[in-house]
């Protein structure tokens, strides 16, 4: 295992949510093999406010939670991503970001639930199943054998869990 922790980036468009709650949820479940980014190509300005009501509720720090671009982390002085997964909803026709460089990258689409209308208990509910849909694909992620599996073999093993997730979700 490495020492030093795994980058990962979370993306999406709006990184009013499904990035951030990806975010909250890998730092705090990562047990420091992990430090957790997430922007968006298209930032809100800000968190969604079921956003930071659900991770708070759940036991989540929010005081990083901002909404960014994902141009914050393309300068020199930007950390060097390992993993970069996209969870925007591609079923949705959302534009998602595409990252240049050499990081594992995957696709974890996951629809958003800022776009959910209705009753405040549907939208609730619906930030309640993003984040449950992300946990489970980021439970298995930590347990991957990162340091075991060749770079053919991990990538394998990243697309399986947005695709097997998004079945089984």
């Amino acid at each position: 295992m490495s020492e030093t922790p795994y980058n990962v980036l979370f993306l999406c468009t709006g990184n009013s949510a499904r990035s951030i709650i990806a975010e909250a949820i890998l730092n705090q479940d990562g047990k420091g093999r992990f430090k957790a980014y997430s922007a968006g190509s298209k930032p809100q300005g800000a968190p969604h406010p079921n956003t930071l009501d659900l991770l708070k509720g759940l036991g989540h720090s929010t005081d990083f939670a901002r909404s960014k671009s994902w141009e914050e982390f393309s300068g020199p002085d930007a950390p060097q991503m390992d993993f970069v997964f996209t969870v925007c909803d591609s079923a949705a026709a959302e534009e998602c970001p595409f990252w240049p460089g050499q990081p594992m990258t995957a696709h974890w689409g996951v629809p958003d639930p800022a776009k959910v209308e209705g009753s405040e208990a549907v939208r609730r509910v619906a930030f309640s199943e993003t984040y449950r849909m992300l946990r489970n694909r980021i439970s298995v992620f930590v347990d991957l054998p990162i340091s075991s599996l060749d770079r053919m073999a991990l990538k394998r093993r990243l697309d399986d869990i947005g695709d097997t997730a998004a079945n089984a979700d």
